[in-house]
């Protein structure tokens, strides 16, 4: 069964001026942002995407991309020029002014990038506003937004008003207002932008910590591109109005659409955006418990390595090592579980690479990938991972020999200079050319 979408956006355009109908006709029969001027601001060209229940999806671009159009058009405060958006299977173009406004209360909340908090009103009843507005009593509505604000930490200032508050404190009230509303779509539009970095981090920690604990679907505005990629299970990167790339973040660090994605990629902490899973290699130097120690030395002899991970049924037990082996070769020893090494070094698909570093300084065999289960997956040697950071590849090729220019042999020269020396009748010896007054 497949599972619907909690937003689609399809062929999105948003021209601003006197004629947006005919620049989106121009747009469409190939003319660019520049050649449509005369009839209008093209903010938004063709943007398509899909987002999907429980995910957080971020839209990022530089300023004047289109990014903060697309989300104003997502619940419906700007109407496409052409396009159309659907959340939760129901269209914001072709809906009338009472079904947008029950979309917006029941389907979509959005936190602000300035707080709008109510000045007059405490932060449990701005938290609460929004199941006000649904009709919800009084008693529930402040129960249900007393636990959401415990959620972000402002439980103990629920009776204080706005103007007590820090910045990082009023954001977090807007994003406890949008969780109460319990509505499955949140739109944030540049909402931790105006915070100083620390705090900015904090609440990024957060949102991700609540959205895996509530599910909810996020669809996050940024100008940041660590915000981003911290952030993202999808990407979409705007330039001039369009999406020119659309992808996870390992995606758009390790393959970039263009360019421009990668001048805008080339500073970002690769460290903190690649996954143990999007780098490991295959498990290739393994050996089954059942083998034994000979079986164990074999395959270290045919991979040609210093040790071996031991599997029982797909699940890793540890390592052995060449010399453990050779050691119980000599002693006559069999039974290889008595030889693994058990600490070895291991991290999740989904771990970062900050993990896998701090890891593969303390082991002296390539970190190990495991599931849930402890099945191997994969493993991750040190020039794999060196690789990865420094984004050049692991593999290497064989390097071209470059030949010596090739050179004279000193006896060919020496033979030569031995007929220059001797004399020919052609050509008599200074000897004979002083006899007769010649230069010497």
């Amino acid at each position: 069964m497949t599972i619907p979408h909690a937003l689609e956006a399809t062929h999105l355009y948003k021209v601003f001026g006197r004629s947006p109908r005919d620049a989106v006709r121009r747009l469409k029969d190939g003319a660019t942002r520049a050649e449509v001027a005369d009839a209008g601001t093209a903010a938004v060209i063709d943007a398509s995407f899909t987002v999907n229940p429980g995910e957080i999806f971020v839209i990022m671009g530089l300023s004047g991309s289109g990014k903060s159009t697309i989300i104003r058009m997502l619940n419906g405060l700007l109407e496409p020029t052409s396009g159309d958006v659907t959340v939760q299977g129901r269209s914001i173009r072709s809906a009338s002014a009472a079904q947008l406004r029950e979309i917006r209360r029941e389907s979509i909340s959005m936190v602000f990038q300035h707080f709008a908090l109510l000045p007059h009103r405490t932060v449990l009843d701005n938290a609460a506003y929004a199941l006000e507005i649904q009709g919800v009593g009084r008693t529930e509505r402040r129960r249900r937004a007393l636990e959401i604000l415990e959620r972000v930490g402002l439980g103990d200032r629920a009776e204080a008003m706005p103007s007590e508050l820090s910045g990082g404190m009023q954001q977090r009230v807007g994003l406890a207002r949008a969780l109460t509303a319990g509505t499955g779509i949140l739109l944030m539009d540049e909402a931790f932008s105006a915070l100083d970095p620390l705090i900015r981090r904090e609440m990024q920690e957060q949102l991700v910590e609540l959205q895996r604990e509530l599910g909810r679907t996020i669809i996050f505005i940024t100008h940041d591109l660590n915000e981003a990629m911290f952030l993202g299970d999808r990407i979409a990167v705007m330039r001039d109005g369009r999406i020119v790339q659309n992808g996870t973040p390992e995606e758009i660090l390790t393959d970039p659409a263009n360019d421009y994605v990668a001048q805008f990629v080339q500073d970002v902490d690769r460290a903190r955006v690649l996954t143990a899973g999007a780098v490991m290699e295959p498990a290739h130097a393994t050996t089954p418990v059942t083998a034994g120690v000979r079986g164990a030395l074999r395959a270290m002899r045919e991979l040609q390595v210093g040790s071996v991970f031991v599997v029982e049924n797909r699940r890793l037990l540890g390592a052995v090592t060449d010399r453990a082996v050779i050691r119980a070769v000599k002693a006559g020893q069999t039974d290889l579980r008595a030889l693994v090494d058990r600490a070895v070094a291991t991290v999740g698909p989904d771990d970062p690479l900050t993990d896998v570093v701090e890891r593969s300084v303390e082991s002296a065999v390539p970190v190990a990938v495991v599931d849930a289960g402890g099945r191997l997956l994969g493993t991750i040697p040190r020039v794999t991972l060196l690789a990865a950071l420094g984004n050049v590849p692991a593999t290497t090729r064989e390097i071209d020999v470059i030949e010596p220019a090739p050179t004279v042999p000193q006896a060919a020269i020496i033979a030569s200079l031995a007929e220059l020396a001797e004399p020919t009748e052609a050509a008599p010896v200074d000897g004979a050319l002083a006899a007769k007054g010649g230069a010497r």
